[in-house]
């Protein structure tokens, strides 16, 4: 006996909608924050403060939102896509979830390295994960520099690619991920 077969959803579930629009707005703040942390003498200690919580909450969640694509099968892309563009889409998909990864760890492994203590709040510091050790922490300070400018690179593309969706191909991948807010092709 075969197993069952589960129709391909029109659209995200509310969790994945929910965090998807969470996390684009805490990435976004994140990429703000670390230009203004190396461009800011004055600024840098509080936005540092407010790197570190919002990096780990970012993993957190990341934790989370792949657990939940992995239970959930995501709508399926339009047939009218060309197959590089589902292949490019995919391949973004898949980046963009081993960067929200790789980055609070990197950035974890880099402050372990540099004998600095992730400090949640006041009282709670997290355990380091790196040995305390100069180089290894200018490595990773260069990876996490390095990986910040291409996140940064694929928010812009993945957000270029989804606003064509929604004003130019009009086919529905862009209303997947809002939940049906997107107006339809033959509305006013």
């Amino acid at each position: 006996m075969s197993a069952p077969t589960h129709p391909t959803p029109h659209s995200f579930n509310s969790t994945a909608r929910w965090l998807h629009w969470l996390m684009a707005a805490m990435i976004l703040s994140m990429l703000f924050i670390g230009v203004g942390m190396v461009t800011s003498v004055s600024a840098r200690p509080w936005l540092i403060d407010l790197h570190r919580p919002l990096g780990i909450a970012i993993l957190l969640l990341a934790v989370l939102r792949l657990r939940n694509r992995m239970r959930h099968r995501p709508p399926a892309l339009p047939s009218t896509l060309p197959h590089w563009q589902k292949s490019a889409a995919r391949a973004s998909h898949w980046l963009l979830y081993a960067l929200m990864l790789a980055m609070p760890l990197i950035g974890w492994a880099m402050l372990s390295a540099g004998g600095y203590p992730v400090q949640m709040s006041a009282s709670f510091a997290l355990p380091p994960i790196a040995p305390q050790d100069a180089i290894l922490y200018s490595v990773m300070r260069t990876a996490h520099g390095w990986l910040a400018y291409l996140l940064f690179a694929i928010v812009l593309l993945h957000l270029s690619a989804a606003l064509v969706h929604a004003w130019v191909y009009r086919d529905g991948v862009f209303r997947a991920m809002t939940g049906g807010i997107e107006r339809r092709v033959n509305e006013p």
